[in-house]
This record gives C-alpha cells, structure tokens and sequence, in this order.
C-alpha cells in the first residue's frame, strides 16, 4: 500500500478508522526525514494491513500545531482511532518493525481501560 498525503481536513477520518494507522510527520528541508521516507515507504509496502500517512509539516503548520510537533521527522501510530505511539527522530528499518509488531500485538481492550482510566482521573482528589 502506499502512503497518503494527510492534510487537517483528512487527518482525522484517517486516523480514527478501524485498525492502524502510522503517520510520518516530516519537511522537505529536513534531512533526517529524508533518510525516513524511504524507510517507511518501504514498511507501507510490506504491511498492505496497516495504513501509512504523511504530513508535511510545512504544508500542513495548524495541523502540527494541533498535535505539538516540536521535532521532524516523528513517527505517530494509532489503532483504532488512539494514539499508542509518538516519537520524534527517524528510525532505522528494523525499528520500524518492532513499532509495527508492538501495535499490532496491543491488547485493545487493556489500552482503551488505561485511556479510560485516565480520562476519569485516578479518583484521589482532596478530601472534602
């Protein structure tokens, strides 16, 4: 499968679909992405299951802006529509995978309790 051009009006239908979905947050000036590019074309290529998104953050700056992109290239990943991964700096192939392998190896049901959990707060406040 090959990658896909996110923009803020795209951004979240994508990443909220069912299944995974990485995005590459990258610029044409940065070199670092360029070595990535390749790296996760080539991921796209193998893993025809998940999707591959890019955002150029020079293109799309409200939109990295939105998500708090401070270093290019970082790698995002989600399933089914929860942000399970963020990390800046480009990863080297066999890093890649083991992203890959760790998402789709996530218990959903553990991850979507844990977000829930957090949501609600630990339940420890002052005493009233």
């Amino acid at each position: 499968m090959s990658t896909i051009e996110l923009t803020k009006e795209t951004f979240e239908d994508t990443v909220t679909q069912p299944g995974i979905t990485l995005v590459d947050w990258w610029a044409e000036w940065c070199g670092p992405c360029k070595q990535f590019g390749p790296v996760f074309q080539a991921a796209s290529d193998e893993h025809p299951d998940v999707r591959f998104g890019k955002i150029d953050t020079e293109d799309q700056q409200e939109l990295a802006a939105a998500a708090r992109i401070t270093s290019i290239p970082t790698l995002m990943a989600f399933r089914d529509g929860i942000l399970v991964f963020s990390q800046p700096g480009a990863l080297p192939a066999p890093a890649l995978e083991q992203v890959i392998k760790a998402v789709q190896d996530l218990d959903m049901d553990d991850v979507r309790a844990e977000v829930a959990k957090q949501q609600a707060g630990d339940g420890e406040g002052p005493a009233q």
